[in-house]
């Protein structure tokens, strides 16, 4: 009788024990995924400030001249809304790749004040395909119009 209870104490000792490492096992995987994550969203938020930079960089060496612009960054041009604005998609790894293949969209949209103007502005936009903002800014370039 009593290596009866013992052999059911140790079983009831060894399934806490099981119970405890699956519980400690499910919070480090919580965690691991949780860190992943925040890596992938941090890596995200580079490349989109990298196309951004590269954005403003092009838009200024191409004197405020949208079509160029488009040329440099490997994108194309089109007149949305009555404005020339530049549109280049990128996969994860930053390169310029078609918009099936895109994660991230650049927009470079003109809203230069006339021709007469030596000053030409645009709004540099980064979007996730998903829908998902990550960042908005205005640049301003001096062109030679």
């Amino acid at each position: 009788m009593k290596h009866r209870s013992k052999s059911t104490l140790f079983l009831m000792e060894q399934l806490v024990v099981i119970a405890v490492f699956a519980v400690c096992a499910a919070a480090c995987v919580k965690i691991l995924t949780h860190s992943y994550l925040t890596s992938k969203e941090a890596n995200d938020l580079s490349n989109a400030i990298l196309a951004a930079e590269n954005g403003a960089e092009s838009y200024k060496a191409a004197g405020g001249d949208i079509a160029k612009a488009a040329f440099m960054l490997g994108g194309i041009e089109r007149d949305i809304d009555g404005k020339s604005t530049a549109i280049v998609y990128y996969n994860n790894t930053n390169g310029v790749c078609t918009e099936a293949d895109s994660v991230y969209v650049l927009r470079l949209i003109s809203d230069s004040p006339g021709a007469e103007s030596s000053l030409s502005s645009a709004l540099l936009e980064i979007e996730k395909n998903t829908g998902e903002e990550l960042l908005t800014l205005t640049v301003t370039a001096r062109g030679s119009k």
